[in-house]
């Protein structure tokens, strides 16, 4: 039996709880420290699982904390003397090292950092996974077992960290901005928000749905709707003349320089 505590189930701790209760995670060895009663209260009566106190939580086997990274210090600094020697310490939050986390906890507690995204929470989430020392491989397994659940996991060394937050961790943002420019762009082409909304939804969700399944690749796939000198090609040659390649690698290296700035 492994117990799981979750300090803090806003939208992210939320994901992760519905995540490890789709792996199999009985709810009664799943607990969570919620410092809004109102919060609390719905989280117990959705899932099934009980609020203890913080003390309590943080002194399960496997302790996930889901607090913003600028309360990260101060709640390992709270727990540090309700952890057991030997449990594991998950970190989702963005910027936050594991030696910085290391340094408040004690050697003693195996510290795990991921970074998820809010895709999560709907089951189609992608997050990075990197271990501290001492983590062995039945906790390593047992996170990845319920990011799984809930999306894909990906192993990597801390130092590509602020690579997968770029990527995927503030990915959904940049993808939303884009529905909301091309939105804006049917509105003003005289399609109706609605339509517009609509047809850019099912655009590119089929298009998503090619990329994954076809077997092709992104450029393999762009090549086959683009006709020599065609309405596609106008469109994209108006993306290479403003520079999208550009601007989407310098939005993705501001992303991942506020990641280590965080730390």
């Amino acid at each position: 039996m492994t117990t799981v505590g979750i300090i803090g189930v806003g939208n992210m701790g939320e994901a992760l709880l519905s995540g490890l209760l789709l792996a199999g995670t009985p709810k009664r060895d799943v607990i969570f420290a919620q410092r809004s009663d109102e919060r609390a209260t719905y989280i117990s009566e959705r899932y099934g699982i009980s609020r203890k106190p913080l003390s309590t939580v943080a002194a399960a086997d496997v302790v996930i904390l889901a607090v913003k990274p600028k309360d990260i210090a101060a709640m390992c600094g709270e727990i540090k003397g309700h952890l057991r020697a030997g449990s594991a310490l998950v970190s989702v939050a963005a910027g936050k090292t594991i030696e910085g986390i290391q340094s408040i906890v004690g050697p003693d507690i195996a510290v795990i950092r991921v970074m998820p995204n809010t895709p999560t929470s709907i089951g189609s989430g992608a997050a990075g996974i990197s271990r501290g020392e001492g983590v062995s491989e039945t906790q390593i397994s047992f996170v990845k077992k319920f990011l799984e659940a809930s999306g894909i996991v990906v192993e990597v060394p801390e130092n590509l960290q602020s690579a997968i937050t770029a990527t995927s961790g503030s990915g959904p943002a940049y993808f939303f901005a884009f529905v909301e420019a091309m939105v804006e762009g049917g509105k003003k082409l005289g399609l109706t928000e609605e339509v517009a909304t609509k047809l850019t939804i099912q655009t590119i969700v089929g298009a998503a749905g090619m990329l994954e399944n076809s077997g092709k690749s992104a450029r393999e796939l762009r090549e086959n709707v683009t006709s020599p000198n065609g309405t596609t090609f106008a469109a994209l040659s108006k993306f290479n003349e403003m520079g999208l390649t550009q601007m989407v690698e310098a939005a993705m290296a501001a992303s991942a320089k506020r990641s280590q700035e965080l730390a």
